[in-house]
């Protein structure tokens, strides 16, 4: 992803300086790589009056509570401090250690600087910022996870570039040279005294590697023979650490039985297999455990989650935008809140722990990462470009100018970090020690969830009585709710439009979002209920045409139709409603579609009326987000009219797909006495 001290007894200080301190290569014969170092609650003395922990049971005392905590030296270097419970001023690795965190992550990119030695951001993560982070880790008790990105700025699915020293070698030399480079950084760590415990091969390589694309000749073969380059020399260096690869979007069962497939098929010498997952974007609970399990069950392989986060605000504290906040198509499962943010966090380590085969750990994605000022942007953009604090600076532009020339700037994730914008820790980051134990307080109303309304504008504005309460444990219960007085007629008068009204419920402000839509004809017209009321005719013989619970792939609600075919010519069908007793009048017709891959395609929107295609409008699929909405005006219809009204999909491109949604059939007037057809 980019985009209270405590006083330890002298024994246990003496065993972290006498015992932890070694470098990987100096380490016992076994491998004790994923026996990582865990003070429990007890040793901690970690205690919360506010924050409530459900106990994992069977987690065992070994299991990495990770933290990436790259961008530290770079913020600090901004100005940026850190500080406990009792306000007390303390190095960041030692805060993250008291309270359970046993591994730190750092990532590493080859060259984050242009010629002149101005750095890209993003912490500017070379191999001198990762011997600086992995020696105060290791000064801590705290193993290191390498994570090599083999690039020179971020790499994720959206780019895996080369280095620029490396962007024109082949294949073979391109392996040489990440060998050689991998086998260097490593020898400079273990120099250097820092605890490798774990190195990543790669960060989020779905399909795509170090300038390398599954979908270009060579495809999995090259990847692979990169990943493999990188795990002969961390094999070399550090033989008891854990060789991790790192993949994303686990919502794509497919692609991970694909990834499992390939590493296996090209003999790739690894340990771990490793997941991002942000709630966000990438499915269920169950589902992570499943294709996580399958990985395990299938190659007899570790796994882990290598990324996740939540926001415990929806506020911005440093004059750039962040990735999450208010508004958006992701899903919340839990309310922005401290409370949210570190039920999320047991949840996915309850999720690993007793769902799923083989799992480590879990890592949280830079939760030091916070404003480096809160004066003004002007201010901040200064420290990012000096010292690169934020996610890119504008000397990025040479190496990434589609994203980081266009868009840099400041944190995106400081409302994700543990740490408030002043450096003080928050009450969440107990999280990792208290689900040892658990922490039961007495449950009380964390968050009220707004209400939603949508409301006919032909129809009676009805508020409701209650809101939905989510409380300490992220249980949901009714409470009552008074509203403010509202004008229905001058509600109405502004025709369509949403409208926020404020209210009070348990003592806390709430809100009612109340949609004032023109009321739809269509049964199941956003696909909520699955199929119901649709008939879906398959011409072609494409692999997937079904109902998809997804949040991010829908404009209204979490569901939507969706299609894929993996040969050319494949993709072809139709999807149709019946309207059953439609009154005589004038309507319009109107559904959302977006996808991509189609090639040349023939795709529109269609009305019959007694059974004969009376009007229809050409519609298209382009790219990933991209909706297009398609009307079709006047349509006239009496009362005996059978009334149907559809899509109709052809696709020649290979792979397909498309998404759609939002059905709307809008009455534009009735019609009158003598009106003729």
């Amino acid at each position: 992803m980019k985009r209270s001290s405590r006083s330890w007894a002298l024994a246990l200080t003496l065993v972290v300086c006498m015992g932890l301190f070694s470098a990987c290569v100096k380490q016992p014969e076994e491998n004790t790589a994923v026996k990582s170092w865990k003070p429990n609650a007890a040793q901690l003395q970690v205690a919360s009056d506010t924050l409530y922990v459900k106990k994992v049971e069977n987690l065992p005392d070994d299991f990495i509570m990770g933290m990436d905590a790259s961008c530290v030296p770079a913020l600090e270097a901004s100005g940026v401090k850190y500080y406990d419970y009792d306000g007390t001023q303390k190095d960041v690795y030692e805060i993250l250690r008291n309270n359970g965190i046993n591994y730190i992550r750092v990532r590493v990119w080859n060259a984050p600087f242009n010629a002149n030695g101005k750095g890209y951001g993003g912490g500017n993560c070379d191999i001198a910022n990762a011997i600086a982070v992995g020696k105060r880790a290791t000064q801590y008790g705290m193993k290191l996870l390498v994570n090599f990105h083999y690039s020179d700025f971020w790499a994720d699915p959206a780019k895996q570039m080369a280095p620029k020293a490396w962007k024109s070698m082949k294949i073979d030399e391109k392996s040489e040279a990440l060998y050689a480079y991998t086998k260097d950084c490593l020898q400079q760590l273990v120099d250097a005294g820092v605890d490798v415990g774990m190195v990543q091969i790669g960060n989020e390589t779905t399909g795509a590697m170090c300038g390398e694309s599954s979908s270009s000749v060579g495809g999995w073969k090259k990847i692979t023979q990169l990943m493999s380059a990188g795990s002969k020399a961390v094999r070399e260096v550090c033989p008891h650490a854990l060789v991790a690869v790192h993949f994303t979007n686990p919502e794509k069962a497919e692609s991970y039985v694909s990834y499992g497939k390939n590493l296996d098929y090209y003999g790739v010498d690894y340990d771990v297999f490793a997941s991002s997952y942000y709630p966000y974007w990438h499915g269920t609970y169950e589902n992570l455990a499943k294709v996580l399990s399958d990985i395990a069950d299938t190659y007899g392989k570790k796994v882990m989650v290598a990324e996740t986060s939540y926001a415990f605000t929806a506020e911005d504290s440093d004059f750039s935008g962040n990735t999450i906040g208010e508004g958006g198509n992701f899903v919340q499962d839990y309310p922005f809140t401290m409370q949210g943010q570190a039920n999320l966090v047991r949840d996915v380590v309850d999720t690993l722990v007793n769902q799923t085969t083989g799992a480590i750990g879990v890592f949280y994605w830079e939760g030091t990462w916070i404003s480096v000022g809160t004066e003004s942007y002007e201010t901040n953009a200064a420290l990012w470009e000096r010292h690169g604090s934020g996610w890119a600076s504008s000397y990025a532009a040479e190496y990434d100018p589609e994203d980081a020339g266009q868009w840099y700037g400041g944190c995106a994730v400081d409302n994700q970090a543990f740490f408030t914008a002043d450096g003080k820790v928050t009450e969440a980051l107990k999280v990792f020690a208290l689900m040892q134990k658990g922490n039961p307080i007495e449950n009380r109303v964390d968050a009220l969830e707004d209400a939603e309304v949508i409301c006919d504008l032909n129809g009676t504005i009805a508020l409701p009585e209650t809101v939905d309460a989510v409380m300490l444990d992220n249980s949901h219960v009714a409470v009552p709710v008074e509203w403010e007085a509202i004008d229905e007629a001058t509600i109405k008068a502004g025709g369509v439009a949403k409208h926020t009204i404020k209210g009070k419920a348990d003592g806390q402000d709430v809100r009612c979002i109340l949609s004032m839509v023109e009321y739809n004809f269509l049964d199941n017209w956003s696909f909520e209920d699955g199929d119901s009321g649709w008939v879906a005719t398959a011409i072609g013989t494409f692999d997937q045409l079904y109902v998809e619970d997804k949040v991010t792939d829908s404009v209204t609600g979490t569901k939507h139709y969706h299609f894929w075919g993996a040969a050319a010519n494949a993709v072809e069908f139709t999807l149709e409603q019946q309207v059953v007793d439609l009154p005589a009048g004038i309507y319009k017709f109107g559904l959302s579609t977006m996808g991509g891959d189609g090639g040349e395609t023939d795709i529109y929107i269609y009305v019959k009326i007694n059974g004969e295609i009376v009007k229809k409008q050409p519609t298209t699929i382009t790219v990933y987000d991209e909706w297009h909405t398609a009307w079709i005006e006047d349509i006239v219809c009496d009362a005996d009219d059978t009334v149907t009204v559809g899509l109709y999909v052809k696709c020649a491109g290979p792979n397909a797909w498309g998404k759609i949604d939002d059905a709307m059939l809008n009455s534009v007037k009735k019609t009158g006495e003598g009106y003729e057809k």
